[in-house]
């Protein structure tokens, strides 16, 4: 319990940071809304269903990832301008990262509830539906971008964050799919035992 409500302050101080002064609070409040969202449902489920430390981490792990895209806009992340330029990019890739943890950390938290809920039997089937869920998560969000942008027309653009990239979409659920598909493969085996720790406590 204790060392979940550190994770809680260090959500709560990476938020309020990201909201001092962001490129336009606009688009920091469309970036950062997926976590305070998530946030609030991991909240009222607690007593219900607690995940494991390892997944709770890496959830956090992603917030950061929003909070900074929220900041900045993914468009506009100083470090991944500066990579931009020193490996002669085209654009700031910074909303890569974002997507391939949007394949990734979900991919834990769909993973996790498969195999103690009892959901799938089978280890490929797991793989398989867990990778397929993120991916639809991925597709999800892409037609939410495209909602927003229609919406608030040029308001949405760096919500949107294409910078000129005709296949950023494409790109995006692939880095999803990749992002997903790396944490069946190098996360598995740590995730059980994790899961296994937790029954034995």
């Amino acid at each position: 319990m204790r060392k979940h409500l550190i994770l809680v302050v260090l959500f709560i101080i990476g938020l309020a940071t990201s909201a001092i002064k962001p490129h336009d609070y606009f688009t920091w409040l469309l970036e950062v809304f997926p976590a305070i969202i998530g946030s609030v449902i991991l909240i009222l489920t607690y007593q219900k269903f607690r995940f494991t430390s390892l997944t709770y981490w890496f959830i956090l792990l992603h917030c950061y990832i929003l909070f900074i895209g929220g900041h900045y806009t993914y468009a506009e992340v100083p470090a991944f301008n500066w990579l931009r330029d020193v490996l002669h990019q085209s654009r700031n890739n910074y909303d890569k990262i974002g997507h391939f943890a949007q394949g990734f950390v979900p991919a834990m938290i769909v993973r996790e509830l498969f195999v103690r809920k009892k959901i799938i039997n089978g280890k490929r089937w797991l793989a398989f539906l867990t990778v397929c869920v993120c991916m639809s998560i991925s597709v999800t969000y892409e037609f939410i971008e495209w909602l927003v942008s229609v919406l608030s027309g040029s308001s949405g653009d760096s919500f949107l964050g294409t910078q000129g990239y005709v296949w950023d979409t494409q790109s995006d659920m692939l880095f999803a799919t990749i992002g997903a598909i790396t944490m069946v493969v190098l996360m598995s085996s740590l995730q059980d035992k994790a899961i296994n720790r937790l029954k034995h406590q």
